[in-house]
Order: structure tokens, then C-alpha cells, then sequence
């Protein structure tokens, strides 16, 4: 199916990567060249989104002025100044924006990079609402990098999640960052700030939870000062392999 609109989390404070993040929020870090929300905003746009919302809390202001600057795809913020709503409670707040429709989420503070067939797309041509509340994109842990932990999930034969019961298990799959969401399933939540994964433990009790593994990609997480270089070599790296 077609979606037109994607929301970005960009509200959080990224304290794990202070002093940075003291004078800059961690969405407009740049890494390789391109701050972490433009990238995100990139992938939105390649795979046809045509509005995208953004919430904001910490050091709003730098965001905001950010997102008028970018034509495309047009940007509406979700303003959380006077109270950071965590991830669930900010999609809740942002409902109003998103529309019925189902919608994409990503994060501001994670990325990747593909040079196959774009990603969400396939997400998005995958995405059955009639089976699926949720559809997480996932990848594995070869194709990562600043990510120090195991997995999240374990998916069967066909698509269907369950959180991984051994973190330590090679091949288990990683969360990587991009969500297609039917709003139905927000259906009476309130503002307040909670988690997400609330959301994903009732599609896993229901069997609708689904994931889509990453192909032709990396994924990027930049957790720490130290980790900021580890990146931008990975990207160079997978650049010059590519251009080979």
C-alpha cells in the first residue's frame, strides 16, 4: 500500500553523547557529512512520503528552524517543549497530524544506508493491515555498526515477531529504527508519556506483529562521542566499497 506520511522522533535529550549534545540536539549531529535527521527525512522522501511530522523537546528551537529550511517533504512539528512525552505518548500527541491513515515512524538518532531496492518501500508494499498492526524493519547484527547489545526479535516463516528470548543468540534481529503503524491500535491511548513497546507486546499476544529484514543495507547507531568516528570510517569504508 501507499503512505503518505511519516513521523520522526526527534524530541529526546541523546545525554549518551555529551559534551556534543549539550549545544546541538543529537538529531542534527552530523555524521559523514549529513546530520542524522536529514538522513532519516532522505529515506522518507526516497520511498514517496510526501508530509512528514516531527516532535520535538530538547533544544527545539535548533530542530524547528532546521525543518523550515528543508522544502521536502514539507515538515509539521509536534511541539512536546513543556513535557517530553516519551515514544509512545509522542505518537499519541502527533495522532491529530498523522491522520486514519497508517503511517511510518522513525528515528532521528539512528540511520542507515542502502544500495539495493529502497527498504521502505518494501516495507510499505508489504504492509498488510488486515494481518499486521505493526510492521517493524529489522536487520542483522553483520550489518551494524555502533549497536554493542544482542537482538530484539526473532521472526517465524512467515513474518511474524516474537521478542527474542536469548539476547546472545547470533541470529537474532535488531530493531533498526523504522515502524509502519495502523493508528486503529491507538485507538483510547492518551498523551502521557509511555513506551511503544507497549504497543508491540499487545500485536505479539494478537500475532500481528510482523518484521522486514533490511537487504542491501547498514545500519547506524552513534551512541557515544567515541563511537561518532567509528561511524563516519564504517561509512567511508562502505562508500569506496560500492564505488569499486
Amino acid at each position: 500500500m501507499r503512505i503518505k506520511t511519516a513521523m520522526i522522533l526527534a524530541a529526546g535529550f541523546g545525554k549518551r553523547l555529551r559534551p556534543i549534545t549539550e549545544t546541538i540536539p543529537k538529531p542534527l549531529v552530523p555524521v559523514g557529512g549529513r546530520n542524522m535527521l536529514d538522513r532519516s527525512l532522505d529515506l522518507a522522501e526516497a520511498a514517496g512520503v510526501e508530509n512528514a511530522v516531527v516532535n520535538v523537546h530538547y533544544l527545539a528551537d535548533q530542530i524547528v528552524g532546521h525543518c523550515r529550511a528543508r522544502a521536502h517533504p514539507p515538515v509539521t512539528i509536534s511541539d512536546e517543549t513543556d513535557r517530553i512525552l516519551e515514544t509512545g505518548g509522542g505518537v499519541v500527541k502527533a495522532l491529530p497530524l498523522l491522520g486514519n491513515d497508517p503511517f511510518l515512524l522513525l528515528n532521528a538518532d539512528t540511520f542507515w544506508i542502502e544500495w539495493g531496492a529502497p527498504n521502505l518501500a518494501a516495507m510499505m508494499a508489504g504492509f498488510d493491515p488486515a494481518r499486521m498492526d505493526i510492521l517493524l524493519m529489522l536487520c542483522q547484527l553483520k550489518d551494524t555498526t555502533g549497536h554493542a547489545g544482542g537482538g530484539d526479535f526473532e521472526m517465524d516463516e512467515e513474518g511474524r515477531l516474537t521478542r527474542l528470548a536469548d539476547k546472545t543468540d547470533p541470529a537474532g534481529l535488531l530493531y533498526a529504527g523504522a515502524t509502519i503503524y495502523n493508528p486503529a491500535i491507538f485507538d483510547g491511548a492518551t498523551a502521557e508519556p509511555h513506551s511503544l513497546n507497549l504497543y508491540y507486546d499487545r500485536a505479539i499476544a494478537k500475532g500481528r506483529l510482523f518484521g522486514h529484514v533490511m537487504a542491501d543495507g547498514h545500519w547506524f547507531t552513534v551512541g557515544t562521542p567515541e563511537a561518532l568516528p567509528a561511524a563516519e570510517r564504517k561509512l567511508e569504508q562502505l562508500q569506496a566499497q560500492r564505488a569499486d
